[in-house]
């Protein structure tokens, strides 16, 4: 199986490198003193702190796998190339809503790093695949449940 590439800023991968550091030399210890200490409460078949702490190890392994996954699938953003004359991946775009008249700054992300409540918009989003490779002045539709939105790109940069 091929794994998918991963793209990230510098400050994404700093972000992913420390939670997975955070991860193996932090909860991995949280949780395996909850599992001892759980375990010496004696009987572990009706033990809900016992399930709770083995269920949260399950969680932690997982993403701990995940994140190393992730990382050395990654192909970093050289912030030096990125191209202002159209949209691309790291690149922050203003766009104008046409029907409401507002503006908005997104900054064009891998869906690794993609943060809607930041404007962080995954290239993968519909509006990151809409607004990808369009140059200033573009009108882009975007196909949303509620209907169709408009916007103009306003401006792109760095």
């Amino acid at each position: 199986m091929v794994s998918k590439e991963v793209i990230l800023t510098h400050s994404g991968l700093e972000k992913l490198e420390k939670e997975l550091e955070h991860l193996k030399s932090v909860k991995r210890k949280e949780v395996a003193s909850r599992i001892k200490v759980a375990i010496d409460f004696g009987d572990i078949s009706e033990n809900s702190e016992y399930e709770d702490a083995k269920n949260e190890q399950a969680f932690i392994e997982g993403r701990i796998i995940t994140l190393e996954k992730m990382l050395r699938n990654a192909t970093l953003i050289d912030e030096g190339e990125i191209n202002t004359e159209v949209a691309s991946v790291g690149s922050t775009v203003t766009l104008r809503d046409l029907e409401y008249n507002e503006d908005i700054d997104y900054t064009i992300v891998g869906t690794a790093e993609a943060n809607p409540g930041d404007n962080k918009i995954s290239n993968e989003s519909p509006v990151g695949k809409a607004i990808l490779g369009q140059p200033v002045g573009s009108i882009v539709e975007v196909s949303v449940p509620a209907g169709i939105i408009k916007y103009q790109i306003m401006s792109i940069k760095k």
